[in-house]
């Protein structure tokens, strides 16, 4: 392998993980109430001073998806969380993922082939 190839390379490793350490810290500051809501790709693209066509470029040729399935993925781990502890109504864990509950449940219906309610019923 050539070196500019080498070069290239480690900076899609690079611009990878970068993605995913924003992504992490991004999600958290929603869920503690530091960031009112989640950003559009393209804002986080811009975040890490690259473009939105590369990002997503990088993203799916490193893994295999797009960055928004990555994104996906992170709330609904998050979400399953805040329904394991069963501390939180699944209105309230809409709410702090800045969903309406009516498309929350959808989305995680979607997302995991199950209701957020059977979910944590079966959880428990």
């Amino acid at each position: 392998m050539n070196k500019a190839k080498q070069d290239s390379s480690k900076r899609n490793v690079e611009i990878t993980e970068e993605y995913f350490i924003f992504l992490n810290h991004h999600i958290s500051e929603v869920i503690s109430g530091n960031t009112a809501e989640f950003m559009k790709i393209n804002e986080i693209a811009a975040k890490l001073c690259i473009s939105h066509k590369h990002l997503t470029h990088i993203i799916q040729k490193e893994t295999g998806n797009h960055p928004c399935y990555f994104y996906d993925l992170k709330i609904i781990e998050e979400a399953k969380k805040m329904l394991q502890e069963n501390k939180l109504t699944i209105s309230e864990i809409a709410r702090i993922l800045t969903y309406d509950p009516s498309n929350f449940s959808k989305f995680f219906k979607k997302m995991t082939g199950e209701t957020p309610g059977t979910y944590r019923n079966n959880y428990h």
